[in-house]
């Protein structure tokens, strides 16, 4: 629900400034951590808005009666609501907005593609000129509650209602279901596989990006309006879905991700020093560095090649320079203006000294006498024409590759859905998806809902979100009508 942009204080507040002087100011610029420091650290690069950049770029924002950032947000946040209370310096005021549509507004604020969601629908993109940075405030409002300590809770439904739901995953999409359905008054259990919270939000984006403590205070936040975390369980191994509803629970939402990997089918794919990025990521995230000492090799002062230009091969890349890779390097099949991964994460790897081999494919991996990696052959590109989805399409160029010397190669191209164990009578796709109505997220299995990458494939922080939303909504209306049955 919108907040009213016809409050007294909202009127006398777009009346200070003409339309004219408020598209004058110039768009915020966060600090960001020098680039020859910041690659021997895991701190986070991006620094965030102070309260004065915070309030002046709060100032851009026109309060549009229609606007266009809300339908590009999807979650639907209140975006033009919670802005107006940063330019008033009601700072808890701006987080009791955003607590009504989102529970993750400081990963939200940090990892989202605003470029391509609620800031491409900024009217001032009709100007021509710079959209409000709407992801930088929406960081600075969550950061400042947590640093100020001055918390503004989720609010949840006074009276509890008498259902039970089952969360299968701690990633974004079911913490976001979680957080919704705890607000409409259910109890809710997330079960967890691994030993940390958070799912790809932990261990596949880097601590430069995304700091483990900001994941980490999101979730206290849930678990602090009642939602229950259990960890280590498998459900589908550990429990069984049946268990699941001997335990008393009347709905299931699945959000087991997509974290099963696409490899290329190539020669030497399988040599010692090949791995996917999620096995890469979850290594370094979870486990540390030392873990790919254990199991292949250190980085430090090695040659490093990351197949792929995605944002996960870019964090990827970005990594081996902090772990103290020689040579880092991205091998993309296109070039530079199609890398699908957001423009800031490309400006910061080329910053932080990454190579990239734009235009190239690996066709194989070579070992030496002892087995180990030692080198690849890459087939130089060009772009011939688009494809389904309106890239151009890389053809190979007859007799051009190249032998490049490598130590470790991490291939990301692409995830399949983790296809959930022993889920009974759900309709799944060729690979491993869960089979959905658009609408209400509903599987076709009475009570089995599910979102996130389990459903769409590999895609963003907030769409999975999106996907925890839709679901708890029709998931409530579908125990809301079981109910009014009942009392007939």
């Amino acid at each position: 629900m919108r907040s009213d942009r016809n409050e007294k204080w909202r009127e006398e507040l777009r009346s200070r400034l003409a339309p004219k002087e408020r598209t004058a100011i110039p768009r915020a610029r966060m600090a960001e951590l020098d680039p020859k420091w910041r690659v021997n650290c895991s701190l986070e690069v991006n620094e965030g808005l102070s309260l004065e950049q915070a309030v002046l770029e709060a100032t851009r924002c026109l309060d549009c009666p229609d606007p266009g950032c809300i339908k590009g947000c999807p979650v639907h946040n209140d975006i033009p609501g919670f802005i107006k209370h940063v330019e008033n310096r009601d700072f808890q005021g701006a987080m009791e907005i955003l607590n009504k549509t989102t529970v993750l507004p400081a990963v939200c604020g940090r990892v989202c593609p605003q470029e391509k969601q609620c800031e491409a629908s900024c009217i001032y993109n009709k100007m021509k000129k710079e959209p409000v940075s709407i992801g930088s405030l929406e960081r600075y409002v969550a950061d400042y509650e947590r640093n100020v300590g001055k918390v503004s809770e989720i609010q949840c439904e006074a009276t509890p209602l008498p259902f039970k739901v089952a969360v299968i995953g701690s990633g974004p999409s079911g913490l976001s279901f979680a957080g919704d359905m705890r607000r409409r008054g259910y109890q809710v259990t997330v079960f967890e596989a691994l030993h940390l919270f958070g799912g790809v939000l932990k261990y596949g984006i880097p601590e430069f990006c995304l700091p483990n403590h900001v994941v980490d205070s999101e979730i206290d936040k849930l678990k602090r309006i009642g939602v229950e975390f259990v960890k280590d369980c498998f459900v589908g191994k550990s429990i069984s879905y049946e268990d699941l509803h001997k335990m008393g629970y009347k709905g299931i939402y699945v959000a087991t991700g997509a974290g099963k990997p696409r490899l290329m089918g190539i020669p030497g794919e399988n040599l010692p020093g090949v791995m996917t990025a999620n096995e890469y990521l979850i290594r370094l995230n979870l486990l540390g560095t030392e873990a790919i000492g254990r199991n292949t090799r250190s980085l430090k002062e090695k040659y490093v090649a990351v197949i792929g230009g995605g944002n996960t091969a870019i964090d990827a890349v970005r990594y081996a320079r902090r772990a103290g890779a020689e040579k880092a390097m991205i091998i993309y099949r296109r070039g530079m203006e199609e890398m699908p991964a957001r423009a800031e994460e490309i400006r910061h790897a080329v910053e932080e000294g990454v190579e990239f081999h734009t235009l190239c494919n690996p066709i194989e991996y070579i070992g030496d006498e002892n087995g180990f990696l030692k080198s690849m052959i890459v087939q130089k590109m060009e772009l011939g024409e688009p494809d389904e989805s309106g890239r151009r399409s890389p053809v190979a160029i007859p007799g051009a590759t190249e032998e490049i010397t490598v130590d470790i190669v991490v291939v990301s191209v692409g995830y399949l859905p983790n296809p959930p164990e022993s889920l009974p009578m759900v309709d799944m796709t060729r690979q491993g998806g869960i089979v959905v109505d658009e609408n209400s997220m509903k599987s076709s299995a009475s009570a089995i809902y599910a979102g996130g990458d389990i459903v769409r494939g590999p895609a963003t922080v907030i769409l999975a979100m999106g996907d925890g939303r839709k679901a708890a909504k029709a998931m409530s209306e579908a125990f809301d009508k079981a109910m009014q049955q009942i009392n007939l």
